[in-house]
This record gives structure tokens, C-alpha cells and sequence, in this order.
């Protein structure tokens, strides 16, 4: 890292956070908040954080998975079952601002720690507790998973819906999306302690959010009441999306817009069809027949490469992108030049090329000042 990489000017500076949080979710809305600025606190049991677990490894411990999500933190060992352990923790969380936990409601219940005792030593605390089921409910207090979470959101079913076969995105992705969730919901929490001095508790459920998330483009006439329409973006669910093949490779394009559209037309020689053919003439028909656009759109792209076909768009100013694989993502000349990428010196695990907090601030940056730490690395700082 470079000297004003490790300089602390973050909008959360001086805030102190005690993560209760382990896995893929918390950690890794506990990042974010450290990248902009707070202190966090990580207590991890002394077997420590289970995605530690997942490598390859340099050392026992430290896989990659825990290294990408728990940067700019301290690490301390508690086994909560022991009451002095226990102790340390409720004093810990009365020096803090904000405790967020995703350990299920009923073991946390059963370790006495709840935002009602602590904010009794504690009384302007924030209390985020990440769930897989808002508490009102039938499903409350029932474990969750990333994978769960897809089917039980829709996700699952929407790949059925395309081609018969559920599946589950290759990526934590309500993981990802919860905790950003989290860290919407801590920063909002925090606004509200500055303008009235009062804490909160605040629960954010896994399955609502997603559900929220999916249904935010696929309600489709389900929202209108009585129901006017079927349920579904069909843009989104045709089995002709792409990407597209072309002669050496794949591309993603977006003909979206009607000015798109002439443009392409223009380009393949086939001004006149937004007038002679009615799938084609605006974006609501375009999108009923989503699959013969499609359909359409492949077999003009199988004409030419990727990059003769980059180069027209471009000059046309249609939305288009190569198909990267993740080894791609190491060498892409983009983030390159927007230093996305940077170089970690960890003391036991060597230099570690991780990706920045990606939002630019000009007054109050995002930063890397803490490696991510070995288990337990900060208990003598904590006196655990």
C-alpha cells in the first residue's frame, strides 16, 4: 500500500464497530465499513471465522475468501459460552457505536446478548442483526445459506423459467446484496444518531430483501390490483438474451433504445425494418418478442469479430462488452488505469493483490489500512 492508502479520511472515521459476523454476509458489510473509515472489532470463536477454512492456502487459516472480505479489521477470540468471555464482550459493546451480528436470534438469545442488554450499559448503541427471516414470521429463526436464499427468492426459478432448469447464480450474490443491505441500513442508523442521539435496533432479513430485489423487475402485472398482466420482464427471461456468438469469441450488446436500433439497422443494411416489421417499431414490442429480437440480433453478430463489431458499435454509440472471463478481469486495461487493483504486504501471507472499495470520494476517500488478520492478532491490544 502506499502512504495516502493508509491514511484515514473516510466518512465513517472515528465510528467503532464490534462484528458478531462470520461467513460471506456480515464480513463482508463489516469491510465496507472499515474501507470508509470505522474501527472494526472482529470477535471471532477461537476455531475462528469458517470461511478462513476455504482455500487454496499460503498458511492454514488465511484462504482467500476470508482475505477478500475482512481487510481493515482487528481480530479478537472469544468463546462466548465462557461468562468472562461473555463479560469482555458486553464491555467491549458499551465503548462502541454499532454491534451487527449474524448469529441466529435464538443463540444469541441464549448467550444473553441482545440490543436490550446492551443498550443497558450502552444506551446510544446500534444493534444490526442480519437474519434469514424477518422475526414476525413463520420461517423466523431458521437457518440460512446463499443457496437457500436463491431458490427461496425466486432466483432459482427464474433460470427454470428461461430454460426448465433451476439453478443458482454463480456467485454469493444474496450474500453480497444482503450485506450492502447492512451497510445501508448501519450508515442510516448512524445519520439518525447524529441528528437525534437516540440508538436503534435494527433487523434486516435475508429472505424480504431478496424478494424485494427480485420482484423489484419481475412483478411485472402482479402489481397492479386486480393483477393486469402476467408476472416477469421478458426482456430479461428470453432464452435468446445472449451474450452472442460472433466469428472468434462472445459479445454482450444492448440494441435498447429506438435510436439504438436505427443505428444497428443502419449498420447491418436493414434500414426500414422498424417501419415494415411491428416486433421491431418500439421498446414495448421489442420486449413481447424479446425472443425473435434475439434471435435476430445472433445472427447479424455471427458476421464479423469481436473486435470489428466493438470498434462500428462504438463509433454508433451502442452499448457493447466482450465477454471477460475472471482471469480476465487480472490484466483488464480499465482497471489498470483506475488503480482497481491493489497490493497488500501481509505479515505471514506475503503481498496480496486485492480489488479497492470502488466508489470515489473527493472529500472523504475509502481507504486500506489493516491487513486482514490472523486469528486473534489484536487480543493483547483488547486484553482478551
Amino acid at each position: 500500500m502506499n502512504k495516502n492508502e493508509t491514511l484515514n479520511n473516510g466518512p465513517l472515521k472515528n465510528i467503532k464497530v464490534l462484528d458478531l459476523t462470520t461467513v460471506v454476509m456480515g464480513p463482508s458489510a463489516t469491510q465496507c465499513l472499515g474501507d470508509l473509515g470505522a474501527e472494526i472489532i472482529k470477535v471471532e470463536h477461537p476455531s475462528g471465522d469458517s470461511m478462513r477454512l476455504i482455500g487454496p492456502f499460503k498458511n492454514d487459516g488465511m484462504g482467500p475468501l476470508f482475505l477478500l472480505a475482512n481487510r481493515n479489521k482487528k481480530s479478537i477470540t472469544l468463546d462466548l459460552k465462557k461468562q468472562e468471555h461473555k463479560k469482555l464482550l458486553i464491555e467491549l459493546a458499551s465503548k462502541v457505536d454499532v454491534v451487527v451480528s449474524n448469529i441466529r436470534p435464538s443463540a444469541l438469545e441464549r448467550l444473553g446478548i441482545s440490543y436490550e442488554s446492551i443498550s443497558k450499559v450502552n444506551s446510544k448503541i446500534i444493534f444490526c442483526s442480519a437474519v434469514g427471516y424477518g422475526s414476525a414470521g413463520p420461517l423466523a429463526g431458521n437457518a440460512v445459506y446463499d443457496d437457500l436464499m436463491q431458490a427461496a427468492s425466486g432466483i432459482s426459478g427464474l433460470f427454470r423459467a428461461i430454460d426448465g432448469r433451476p439453478r443458482y447464480a454463480p456467485i454469493n450474490i444474496c450474500d453480497r446484496i444482503v450485506g450492502l443491505y447492512v451497510v445501508i441500513a448501519i450508515t442510516s442508523a448512524l445519520h439518525h444518531l447524529n441528528q437525534t442521539g437516540e440508538g436503534q435496533e435494527i433487523e434486516v432479513p435475508m429472505y424480504e430483501t431478496m424478494t424485494q430485489f427480485v420482484l423489484s423487475d419481475h412483478m411485472g402485472g402482479a402489481v397492479f390490483s386486480p393483477q393486469i398482466g402476467s408476472m416477469g420482464y421478458k426482456r430479461l427471461l428470453s432464452t435468446t438474451r445472449g451474450p452472442y456468438p460472433t466469428l472468434d469469441g462472445d459479445l454482450s450488446i444492448v440494441v435498447y433504445t429506438n435510436a439504438h436500433w436505427k443505428a444497428f439497422l443502419k449498420i447491418v443494411d436493414d434500414e426500414g425494418l422498424m417501419e415494415k416489421d411491428s416486433r421491431f417499431v418500439s421498446q414495448e414490442s421489442r420486449t413481447q418478442n424479446a425472443i425473435e429480437i434475439g434471435k435476430y440480433l445472433a445472427d447479424k453478430l455471427k458476421s464479423k469479430s469481436n473486435f470489428e463489431w466493438l470498434t462500428i458499435l462504438k463509433e454508433a454509440d451502442i452499448p457493447a462488452s466482450p465477454v471477460n472471463s475472471i482471469e480476465d478481469l487480472l490484466s483488464d486495461k480499465h482497471l489498470e488505469d483506475v488503480n482497481f487493483f491493489h497490493h497488500i504486504s501481509h505479515p505471514t501471507e506475503g503481498n496480496l493483490k486485492v480489488p479497492k472499495f470502488p466508489i470515489q470520494f473527493s472529500k472523504s476517500p475509502a481507504s486500506i489500512r489493516l491487513h486482514p488478520p490472523t486469528i486473534g492478532e489484536n487480543n493483547l491490544e483488547f486484553n482478551v
